[in-house]
């Protein structure tokens, strides 16, 4: 280990699940700090449709940036899915972010008031025939992998969503291990 990153991550519209927790502690065994902010106060959902209704409804983004403002600006921001747009904002607009992980969504980076900033790497993860991403989530994911320095996308196959999270019906133990190994690396080059 060579020291440790800091990692924000935010939950996708299942909220914070067990699959969630078992990935920020593999994180945390690598050496890192890993916050994972509960913003749906301990509800989860089954159906995705659910949990972004319940997301506007408890303003999820106002909530996302009331817990990046309790700790410092160095950090990696990372999201799951839902999770992914204020992962992204932050890493575009906070000062000193050290980089992103992207996982199952991307917006172009216009969304956010412009490019992305110089000197902060992004990393995409994304199933290769997923039908939420189809279209302008993955044009945007390409956009920024060609586009920013140090961007990568990884598309890996199947067509599960929120393939990573080991609690969930869309999980995939192969592409979870080879995504979870991913993040460790970008997390050492990130410290």
């Amino acid at each position: 280990m060579l020291g440790m990153a800091e990692v924000l991550l935010f939950h996708h519209a299942g909220g914070v699940t067990p699959g969630l927790l078992a990935f920020a502690d593999d994180l945390r065994a690598q050496g890192n700090v890993v916050h994972l902010p509960d913003l749906f106060d301990g509800k989860t959902f089954t159906e995705l449709k659910d949990g972004i209704a319940y997301a506007r409804e408890v303003d999820y983004d106002s909530r996302a940036e009331a817990a990046a403002e309790k700790l410092q600006n160095n950090l990696v921001y990372a999201g799951f899915s839902l999770g992914v747009m204020a992962a992204q904002k932050l890493a575009q607009t906070r000062e000193g972010a050290k980089g992103a992980v992207l996982v199952s969504s991307a917006v172009k980076p216009e969304e956010f008031g412009g490019a992305w900033p110089k000197g902060v790497p992004v990393q995409i993860h994304m199933m290769e025939n997923d039908e939420w991403v189809q279209g302008y989530d993955l044009e945007a994911a390409h956009e920024l992998a060609d586009t920013v320095e140090g961007g990568e996308l990884f598309l890996y196959p199947g067509d599960g969503h929120l393939f990573v999270d080991s609690s969930l019906a869309d999980f995939d133990k192969a592409a979870a291990a080879l995504f979870t190994q991913r993040v460790i690396d970008f997390l050492d080059a990130a410290r």
